[in-house]
């Protein structure tokens, strides 16, 4: 499984390896406290006015009026669907895309998403993409090369001065320059015509569509009809006009690497000119479920509205108090869990209330790092003595039930999650981008969707249900020590039909488990 590029970007990983490269001269690459290019000429420009005048629009209001002014939501679990849904809207738009993306990779799945938009552009299309710089790596430049095509309009958000990719270098300027650079945009969003969206977890790339044997990560989206997909555009038009998102043309871009030949991306755009599942999406043969919704998302300058220095939003502030709300029991799923010291708090509140709360996340041995791990583990005793139910996923799961891919991709044994999802009380849920860690509450902005949907929340538990079975997940508890306190973690889980338990961390290897032990021991708690 590759490095963690999910919660904290690979070239922060690297400062910590890389601690000598703090020397490096500032006369190279310079350390100012504005974005470079932040003075490049940028016309404002705003979502389509009218969504209604389109075809897509005109339906989609229709339906909504249907249901009293209601928006339609189906979730996408299938990694797969993912990327067909993705590609099927861009080849739908007629007036509009809008796009903002964490990750955007030039492999197989980003490759047939630019061919995507590069046709829609052709034909008169509007296209608007915006990009986080924290993780670029060679080839993901062909996204940023869009910007040369007529009615394509391509900004980063926050760049790196220096456009190569050389660790040392990137490492360099991040420490010159930390307080910068630190600061990401994690939001994952595509909106069609001002009129249907979707949104969640999913980065652009194959592992994220779960396509990619040497790595899957599980994830959901949410695709949105009807008023909440012109709430999210006004997100959109936020960030895309704010002072951090610069004009790729402002850039010294690299040329673009060549694209190398890959073996199935003939099949992918056979399965994309289907239409399925977009198609039966919008003419209700895959009924929508119609329910009342939130978009909660964060300011795109929330460091500074945290500091107190700039009035916005911060929407961890919004779940948070759904969290609070719950009356029976809270579901939740995050690849990270790493609480502040307010959340541990409200979710012994919880517990005080008789609360059901059951957890499921990343185990060692499917974890795509270290890094996030080492934080992770100091919570997991405690919760276990609150009461809390524990669950790690498997890297190699019993089944493909719940995993959001094909059997055969589940027999590689590389999956992890990356799903963010939290249901409360099975009457609404949360869907979108942000961890349940402090990255994402401190250090990244995110976006997501808070539905009022029994429905939508039941469909969300019984896949929960899927993944925590004992073939899918590692189920813990505490065992006595030595001196008869329970506080000895173990591992129950189903192997082969057998039962198994593990009084010892499952993991790949002891290196990966000694490389926790190791990061734990260090102060990193704000960028965790």
């Amino acid at each position: 499984m590759s490095s963690d590029p999910l919660r904290a970007p690979g070239w922060l990983h690297s400062v910590y390896r890389c601690i000598a490269a703090a020397g490096f001269s500032a006369s190279v690459i310079g350390c100012a406290g504005l974005p470079p290019g932040a003075d490049y000429p940028r016309v404002v420009s705003e979502a389509l006015a009218r969504p209604e005048e389109t075809h897509l629009g005109g339906q989609v209001a229709a339906a909504s009026r249907e249901h009293g002014g209601s928006s339609g939501f189906r979730i996408v679990t299938l990694g797969v669907d993912g990327l067909l849904m993705r590609a099927q809207m861009i080849d739908g738009a007629e007036r509009t895309l809008d796009l903002q993306y964490f990750i955007f990779r030039g492999d197989v799945a980003g490759r047939l998403l630019v061919d995507g938009l590069r046709r829609a552009a052709a034909r008169g299309v509007r296209v608007r993409v915006l990009v986080d710089d924290a993780d670029t790596v060679a080839g993901d430049e062909q996204v940023l090369a869009l910007h040369r095509l007529p009615n394509v309009q391509v900004r980063v958000f926050n760049p790196f001065a220096y456009r190569g990719h050389a660790d040392f270098m990137r490492t360099a300027e991040f420490l010159l320059n930390a307080r910068r650079l630190d600061y990401r945009m994690h939001n994952k969003l595509i909106v069609v015509d001002n009129s249907v969206a979707l949104v969640g977890g999913r980065n652009i790339g194959d592992q994220y569509f779960q396509i990619d044997p040497e790595s899957q990560f599980a994830d959901d989206d949410v695709f949105a009809a009807g008023p909440v997909a012109t709430q999210l555009s006004t997100t959109f038009d936020e960030y895309w006009n704010s002072g951090l998102a610069i004009p790729a043309a402002a850039l010294h871009q690299r040329k673009r690497s060549p694209a190398s030949p890959v073996a199935t991306q003939g099949e992918y755009s056979a399965r994309i000119a289907s239409g399925e599942p977009y198609a039966s999406m919008i003419s209700g043969r895959l009924p929508l479920v119609w329910a009342p919704a939130w978009v909660v998302c964060d300011s795109p300058h929330k460091k500074q509205v945290e500091d107190g220095a700039r009035a916005g939003r911060l929407m961890s502030g919004a779940v948070f108090a759904a969290v609070r709300a719950t009356d029976t029991e809270l579901l939740m799923v995050t690849p990270y869990f790493i609480p502040a010291s307010d959340e541990s708090a409200a979710l012994a509140e919880l517990r005080q209330r008789q609360v059901r709360i059951r957890l499921l996340t990343n185990s060692l041995e499917g974890s795509a790092g270290a890094f996030a791990h080492s934080g992770y583990q100091h919570f997991r005793v405690p919760l276990l003595q609150e009461g809390v139910e524990l669950y790690e996923a498997r890297a190699l799961l019993g089944n493909s039930k719940g995993s959001g891919q094909t059997a055969r991709m589940t027999r590689y044994g590389n999956y992890a999650l990356h799903a963010k999802l939290f249901v409360f009380d099975r009457r609404k849920l949360f869907v979108g981008s942000m961890n349940f860690d402090r990255r994402s509450k401190q250090l990244n902005t995110e976006i997501g969707l808070i539905i009022d949907s029994p429905e939508l929340a039941e469909q969300t538990a019984t896949r929960f249900a899927a993944m925590v079975q004992p073939q899918n997940s590692y189920a813990l508890s505490l065992r006595p020590d030595l001196a008869g306190h329970a506080s000895q973690l173990s591992w129950h889980s189903e192997e082969d039909g057998k039962v198994v338990d593990y009084s010892r961390e499952p993991a790949r290897s002891g290196w990966q488990r000694l490389k926790v032990r190791l990061m734990s021991w260090l102060p990193l708690a704000s960028e965790q």
